[in-house]
């Protein structure tokens, strides 16, 4: 993967050793360092912690490392920390600085929040760190999506499949579980937002997506951005996937002639995964909690991704009843299988707890 720096790490000693150290532990692993930003797959963003702005992707498919610079704090930085990740659109975010040995948290969009341990090795603790980015830099993220006019007008309003969809979406929002979107339009500048809007054409971050199929090789699932609790239009929020097109990287999808589509959730491509391998599901829901007992992937791959879905399927493949199980993603939540969202939500009540255990 190809990497690259946002902004002037040249302005403290901290910074400075940070950005050489993961120059030499991005080498180490056999990552391209690319001079300019725009032409990098990964992109070590410098966040203001008085002043966080996004780094300005061009495409779609690239990761954002934020790294900002504070005081010393005491405990878990978390509540301080996660505010600047969400306003950067970061990815990860590095939070630290010197005290007098440098410190680090390592903070995730699922409200992971790790130290990165001080060590007197100073390569080992970049390595240590690298296990963090390992995720966004051996990844592919499939974030784009072709909308084709082609949906069947007897389609328009929906089916049986989306009326229970909708149904399911309000009892996990009455569970306390699909929470409102944080408003990026309010915590992002005119221009960023706007620039937001272009890229990914969401208007916020929301967390947990339902699915369920439509026929052997087509699946309804939430889009991206709204709340996941209020879905309801056709073609706008609820999105008819076709399937992945490999030569493009990109979620094809049905769509209603002149609708106004956001984007399909980013879980698009490991849900059309398990929907192609597993005729037996019928629907899915992921949500950011836990339940106990269940297996986990063995890595915290970001959602989007194929390597997210090929962890996934592998769950899958060994869970004598694929039809009918929880599976965890490591530090970031569940996905459940059944026949239909009725029975998945029969099986959750009762066991579902809002913390996802970090680790």
């Amino acid at each position: 993967m190809k990497y690259a720096f946002d902004g002037d790490f040249q302005t403290s000693s901290w910074l400075k050793m940070m950005r050489g150290g993961l120059e030499y532990v991005m080498d180490a692993y056999g990552h391209e360092h690319v001079g300019h930003p725009d032409d990098g797959e990964l992109v070590f963003h410098l966040v203001d912690a008085h002043r966080p702005r996004p780094f300005r992707r061009q495409s779609k498919a690239v990761f954002v490392v934020g790294i900002t610079e504070v005081p010393p704090v005491e405990g878990s930085p978390l509540n301080h920390a996660y505010p600047l990740l969400l306003r950067s659109l970061s990815n990860l975010l590095i939070y630290g600085g010197p005290d007098p040995e440098p410190w680090v948290y390592l903070v995730t969009p699922e409200l992971g929040c790790y130290p990165a341990e001080p060590t007197r090795d100073r390569d080992q603790w970049f390595h240590t760190i690298y296990d963090r980015i390992a995720p966004l830099a051996t990844s592919r993220l499939v974030i784009d999506n072709i909308f084709d006019e082609d949906l069947p007008p007897e389609l328009a309003e929906g089916t049986t499949v989306t009326d229970q969809m909708r149904h399911a979406s309000r009892t996990l929002a009455a569970w306390n579980l699909f929470p409102t979107p944080y408003p990026l339009s309010e915590m992002l500048s005119p221009a960023d937002y706007r620039h937001l809007q272009y890229v990914f054409s969401i208007g916020g971050i929301s967390y947990g997506n339902l699915s369920a199929r439509h026929d052997r090789h087509r699946f309804w699932m939430s889009a991206s951005g709204v709340d996941k609790g209020k879905i309801g239009t056709v073609s706008r929020d609820i999105l008819l996937v076709k399937g992945y097109d490999a030569e493009a990287n990109a979620m094809r999808l049905s769509v209603s002639p002149g609708s106004s589509p956001l984007r399909v959730s980013v879980d698009a491509v490991e849900h059309w995964g398990i929907y192609e391998a597993h005729p037996e599901i019928g629907a899915m829901i992921h949500i950011h909690a836990w339940v106990d007992g269940i297996p986990q992937t063995s890595v915290n791959y970001p959602c989007g991704t194929v390597e997210m879905g090929n962890a996934m399927a592998t769950l899958l493949d060994q869970d004598p009843h694929p039809e009918r199980t929880i599976i965890g993603l490591r530090n970031h939540g569940i996905t459940a299988t059944g026949p239909d969202f009725l029975d998945i939500l029969s099986r959750l009540e009762g066991h579902v707890r809002t913390q996802v255990p970090m680790s």
